[in-house]
């Protein structure tokens, strides 16, 4: 019997050790590997081929929005499930207009997460329960409203390497080091970084750093006791 090849993408390794203990229970499960970020996610998907990635959201260096925009793009045959703490709307709208076919709290029990893996392999969607409520509640009240959508916040159209400047910038990464880091020129850096700006409205690196924040882009550091 072909085994579901999976791999995990969070940050914390404490995490990826307990949904690999996890998961590796499940005879027809296996960890194929495991990346710290989204940067590592999108070069591992290419490499590995994994048939579902459990992903989450908030990572350092790429986040997982971005992450799931390019793996869904450049290697379509892995299905993104998401796996976050973060659960509102927007950012279920984000993740799933990305191209993740699931979207998991991380407060779900085991079960849901297992049973989501195989309905991601198979092609289907799945959704936290309490998501899925959410979901079907607003197309009800879509289709009461005369099959006019709900509106949801508009966002700004940035291209995925303005999302990666967006967010190196707001991690207080120099020019020299995003060039580095992505392999390009400083003068393209700065070219990403005033079209990023432009597009935004907002013209210094604590307003870019505070929009990355509202937006899920990076996580407020926690402060120190």
């Amino acid at each position: 019997m072909k085994k579901i090849s999976i791999l995990l993408v969070d940050d914390h390794a404490v995490l990826r050790q307990g949904l690999r203990a996890l998961l590796s229970i499940e005879p027809d499960l296996e960890i194929v590997g495991e990346a710290e970020n989204g940067r590592q996610a999108v070069q591992m998907a290419k490499k590995l081929t994994p048939d579902v990635i459990v992903m989450d959201i908030a990572m350092p260096q790429l986040n997982g929005h971005e992450a799931t925009h390019q793996i869904c793009k450049e290697s379509p045959q892995s299905r993104v499930l998401i796996l976050s703490c973060y659960g509102d709307d927007e950012y279920v709208h984000k993740l799933t207009e990305a191209g993740a076919v699931g979207y998991l709290i991380k407060d779900t029990v085991a079960s849901d997460l297992v049973k989501a893996i195989h309905e991601a392999y198979k092609g289907n969607a799945y959704f936290s329960p309490p998501i899925a409520k959410r979901l079907l509640d607003r197309y009800r009240e879509t289709f009461i409203r005369g099959g006019r959508p709900l509106n949801l916040k508009p966002s700004v159209r940035l291209t995925s390497r303005e999302h990666e400047v967006l967010q190196l910038v707001s991690e207080g990464k120099g020019n020299k080091q995003i060039a580095s880091d992505l392999c390009i020129s400083i003068k393209t850096v700065e070219k990403h970084r005033q079209q990023v700006m432009n597009k935004l409205n907002i013209h210094d690196v604590a307003g870019l750093t505070r929009y990355a924040i509202t937006q899920g882009v990076i996580e407020m550091a926690p402060r120190l006791a």
